[in-house]
């Protein structure tokens, strides 16, 4: 049985009845779980040993029904749901795994995405093949996506002799192997200095410089728009809209000027994530974001069939103009890691009550199987 039919297998021979979601132990594991259970399906959290207590004790289903986590199974590294014996424990719980951003960067650190899209036997929500395109060094990343859909993103640089302007550059992070380090600079002059102080604090390699992004520095608020393509329904959906808080950009953001000035040139700035807060977009920028979302799946189906299947999200800057408009600096092509979208009214608008991400992922497998489609939302 080759490696493309054997989701499919699986998915024929499962249990329907007995449904489970399962998904890695972070990023956004607890709101599959309590998504999996709003709507009757079980749940099964993959934890990393030193990282499994959240899930196996903090969030654990009790007996009088409450908590979220049904079953938590260990292992000694994220990588290991790859492996075979992993595989045969999601195969027998009839399970769909739900990928997210910390399944692709801790696979990655033993696998190539070659070797996760072919050895990966349980089914996949979503589309496998497309979770490679959030790399940039991939050939068919997200800026040909982007450039399919007609979509603007950042002027791209092709080195630090073209920086006119304020630019954005963004370095391997030298210590933290799957974050990125980040810097302003606005002449090629200010970019050797700036990358002369990251490269002495140890920040970034000459490796990771050699290879970094520069892009130009789009002024405005971000927002991330966290979509729903629903293949059931054949629906785009705005689930929800937030923003990131991130270590200590955030924190030097709430110092005054007089009290930011002793920092100086010492100041490293680190914008590894922290955090969600919802974030509410005008009315009138709803027909732009929705224009933006539609674009996009139809540039992916287009591009990598069969496109996208379930949430994801473009991570925007509302530009001044005028007019205002979205600029999208990043792609999440899977579960986004905030659980507060919810809390932005949008997916009531559509549902008449907030559902978090999670459980519309659970709500389309259920739909799924109770229409008999669960091969178009799993791959």
């Amino acid at each position: 049985m080759s490696a493309a039919t054997a989701p499919n297998a699986a998915l024929a021979a499962y249990d329907h009845r007995r449904l489970t979601l399962a998904c890695i132990g972070s990023h956004s594991a607890l709101d599959v779980c309590f998504g999996a259970k709003q709507q009757g399906l079980r749940n099964l959290v993959i934890a990393a040993t030193g990282r499994e207590k959240t899930y196996a004790v903090a969030y654990r289903t009790r007996a009088d029904g409450t908590g979220c986590v049904d079953e938590t199974l260990v292992v000694d590294h994220f990588a290991d749901v790859i492996g075979e014996p992993m595989q045969r424990e999601m195969l027998a719980r009839n399970a769909i795994f739900v990928p997210n951003r910390s399944f692709e960067v801790y696979a990655r650190e033993r696998h190539s995405y070659d070797e996760i899209e072919r050895s990966m036997r349980v089914p996949i929500f979503g589309s496998r093949r497309l979770l490679r395109a959030e790399e940039r060094d991939e050939a068919d990343n997200q800026y040909r996506l982007l450039d399919e859909a007609k979509i603007r993103y950042p002027r791209r640089l092709a080195g630090p002799d073209e920086i006119d302007g304020l630019t954005l550059v963004k370095a391997q992070h030298a210590k933290v192997r799957f974050e990125r380090a980040f810097f302003l600079a606005a002449t090629p002059e200010q970019y050797r200095k700036r990358a002369a102080h990251y490269l002495a604090s140890g920040v970034v390699s000459e490796e990771g410089l050699a290879k970094a992004v520069f892009e130009e520095y789009v002024l405005g608020p971000t927002v991330n728009l966290n979509f729903f393509w629903s293949p059931i329904l054949g629906e785009l959906e705005l689930l929800g809209t937030d923003t990131r808080r991130q270590t200590n950009i955030d924190g030097i953001r709430s110092l005054l000027a007089i009290d930011q000035a002793p920092l100086g040139g010492a100041f490293t700035a680190s914008m590894e994530e922290a955090g969600h807060i919802a974030a509410t977009i005008t009315e009138s920028m709803l027909e732009p974001a929705f224009d933006l979302g539609e674009r996009f799946v139809k540039a992916a189906a287009r591009r990598r069939p069969p496109g996208i299947i379930g949430p994801f999200a473009l991570q925007c800057v509302i530009a001044a103009g005028p007019p205002k408009s979205f600029v999208v600096y990043d792609v999440s092509l899977r579960i986004p890691g905030s659980p507060g979208t919810k809390y932005t009214p949008y997916s009531a608008y559509r549902w008449g009550r907030e559902l978090s991400v999670g459980e519309r992922i659970a709500k389309e497998v259920v739909m799924a199987k109770d229409s008999g489609r669960l091969g178009e939302i799993c791959t």
